[in-house]
């Protein structure tokens, strides 16, 4: 008898095992987590198995890192399925409003498409568009879209799409991204036939064509429901592009939201889709928190996660089959000066800049502070850049020399630059996002104010404050503060160039703050020095005007008030600059003076971490505009199996 109910029992025993280690995982572990501080992350709306990666590390609150044995093993693949793990929540599966949530802009990367997008050099190439072509004044461009394009429920794909999500985008009451509705309203648009579309701007603007990158919605689906409402409209959900994925399933699990996307038919019988795509179905689950995500790897139920802050290394260390593919984030810490204080006006002077810089071990003061959170910067501009010029770098680390030139400058010295009476004055080239304020469309007269008057006015002042450095004048003070965000490595990293900088004479504070007071110091022009992260993300284009044109000070992101005008200067001319070649050599020019001149220093890259099981082959992370940019050779992608 007991023979006959051997298999019996033994399916009984392994059944009460399981359900003991279920119980253990959901309510050891869930008690574990139930302390999760509503974090500083996106909300959440979808959970399973996925981790979206949040624009700065997730605030994970008190919630413990998971234990992680050695040597635990990944759960095998589900062959021609990924499952990655994102943190955050699914709110608006649309690209109008994507821009506010990591996750969102992660899934409708794989579900809609531009007319343009981005290759692995940050370069613009067509998508949707077939081609485009622009005028010699560089003030129209007329594209050509692709006659083989349909939307994933089959309707053909036409001018009156892009028609419709640009009117969108500017219409007064669009509840989306300001930025983007104010540069849109700056731009005339015609559609001339089902397949071409002509757009007239203000003024010139080389990187117009990525402004074209955002996901095109279908105008058969939604146009005439109120622009207002389209936020809360059922399409977020249910959403119909004309990627290579389209939704297939969403569902929610203990109150977070999943969604199954599956490749689209219709990207099938385009040329593009015709091979490829070994990984047919993505299956993102979302958590709360990094832990829970971090967690559900160790357990096998996910098998990637978004991003994994370089910090939280060490929490999966304990895992093996894991590949860890990295790429630098499209941000560059700098130290700027504020060149606008009265008692610290050296800052103006390029003979103190350079003699700081020089005092300023970066590369050891970035590996003492950050380790492996980041990457030495050479140049304001990002390493991968079409743009990028690895010819450019400061001189290096020489305290003697440092010493040696500030003993030969007094700093009791006057150094003023002619005043710049055209600060804030409108560009000469087109405005970008960046640029715009959210105020009305300018008319073009208004917009032919010449900030190269400003620039020349501003070169003419620091010209003379060269010749001053040794004239006597009012008294200013050797000692200053550096503001930083109060974050462990950001704080760190102050410390330590402080420390460098006691051994030239400067007496340095470090004044670490909260998030509110820092932007706000920031944009009140309230410090003497300060560690700021500029980020490029969401786009490619290399363009810094906003960061670094002396009319960016008072509503730009110049918050030092920095006034050179050969920078400004080769800002206005790459930005208008049509010609790739000639656009890239103007941006050599600006880096290399941005080196020898220093107008601040450049710090740091933050690195980007993005881990996969190590069988999920063909992954080419590349230059990042945004991290969604990981999916970019997604059709690559195949696991390797027994």
């Amino acid at each position: 008898m007991l023979k006959a109910l051997r298999w019996p029992l033994i399916t009984l025993f392994f059944s009460v095992v399981l359900l003991g280690v279920a119980l253990y995982i959901r309510f050891g572990e869930g008690d574990a987590n139930s302390d999760d501080s509503t974090a500083d992350e996106t909300s959440v709306v979808a959970a399973s198995a996925t981790e979206n990666e949040p624009d700065s590390a997730p605030t994970v609150g008190t919630t413990p890192v998971p234990t992680i044995a050695p040597a635990v093993n990944v759960a095998a693949p589900v062959p021609g399925q990924l499952t990655e793990a994102l943190v955050g929540n699914i709110s608006k599966l649309n690209p109008l409003f994507a821009s506010f949530n990591p996750v969102d802009r992660d899934i409708t990367a794989l579900i809609f498409e531009g007319l343009t997008t981005i290759n692995n050099f940050g370069e613009i190439e067509p998508d949707l568009a077939e081609r485009w072509e622009v005028s010699r004044d560089g003030l129209e461009y007329v594209f050509l879209l692709r006659r083989d394009i349909k939307w994933q429920d089959g309707e053909p794909f036409t001018s009156a799409d892009v028609r419709y999500t640009i009117d969108v985008i500017r219409d007064p009451d669009f509840p989306g991204d300001p930025t983007l509705q104010a540069f849109w309203r700056t731009v005339e648009m015609t559609v001339i036939d089902e397949y071409t579309i002509r757009f007239r701007l203000v003024q010139p603007l080389a990187s117009f064509p990525e402004q074209l990158s955002i996901g095109m919605v279908p105008a058969h689906v939604l146009e005439g429901y109120p622009v207002s409402e389209l936020d809360r409209h059922p399409f977020n959900l249910a959403p119909i592009g004309t990627g290579p994925y389209q939704r297939e399933t969403l569902y929610a699990t203990a109150g977070q939201l999943s969604i199954s996307l599956r490749v689209a038919p219709t990207y099938r019988e385009r040329p593009e889709g015709q091979s490829g795509f070994a990984i047919d179905r993505i299956v993102f689950r979302t958590y709360p928190v990094l832990e829970q995500a971090i967690a559900a790897l160790a357990r096998g139920e996910v098998n990637s996660v978004g991003r994994l802050p370089p910090g939280r290394l060490a929490s999966v260390s304990g895992l093996s089959n894991l590949a860890f593919h990295t790429a630098v984030y499209p941000s560059v810490g700098v130290l700027i000066f504020n060149w606008q204080r009265e008692d610290i006006r050296y800052f103006q002077s390029q003979r103190v800049r350079e003699a700081l810089a020089l005092g300023l071990d970066r590369h050891g003061a970035l590996g003492q502070a950050m380790g492996g959170l980041a990457i030495p910067a050479e140049s304001p501009l990002i390493p991968g850049s079409w743009a990028y010029d690895g010819g450019a770098a400061y001189p290096g680390f020489n305290p003697e020399q440092a010493r040696t030139r500030l003993e030969a400058i007094s700093l009791d010295t006057v150094v003023e630059p002619a005043e710049v009476t055209a600060y804030g004055a409108e560009d000469e080239a087109q405005p970008t996002p960046e640029d715009t304020d959210g105020e009305s469309e300018s008319s073009p007269d208004e917009d032919e104010t010449s900030d190269e008057a400003a620039t020349e006015e501003a070169q003419d002042g620091e010209d003379a404050a060269e010749d001053q450095d040794d004239v006597p004048a009012s008294p200013v003070r050797q000692e200053f503060s550096i503001l930083v965000l109060d974050e462990p490595e950001l704080v760190a990293l102050a410390q330590v160039i402080a420390g460098q900088w006691s051994e030239l004479g400067f007496a340095v504070a470090v004044d670490a703050v909260d998030q509110p007071t820092y932007q706000a110091r920031l944009e009140g022009g309230e410090f003497d020095s300060a560690i700021v992260e500029y980020s490029y993300a969401p786009y490619a284009d290399p363009d810094p005007y906003n960061f670094w044109h002396v009319s960016q000070y008072e509503d730009g992101a110049n918050f030092g008030g920095i006034r050179d005008l050969r920078l400004s200067e080769v800002l206005e001319r790459a930005r208008r600059e049509t010609f790739g070649i000639n656009r890239a050599l103007l941006y050599r020019d600006f880096q290399r003076l941005f080196t020898d001149r220093v107008p601040a220093i450049t710090l740091y890259h933050p690195v980007y971490v993005y881990i996969a099981d190590s069988r999920l082959e063909g992954v080419r992370v590349g230059f990042l505009s945004t991290p969604a940019d990981r999916f970019r050779h997604i059709q690559d992608w195949q696991w390797r199996l027994p």
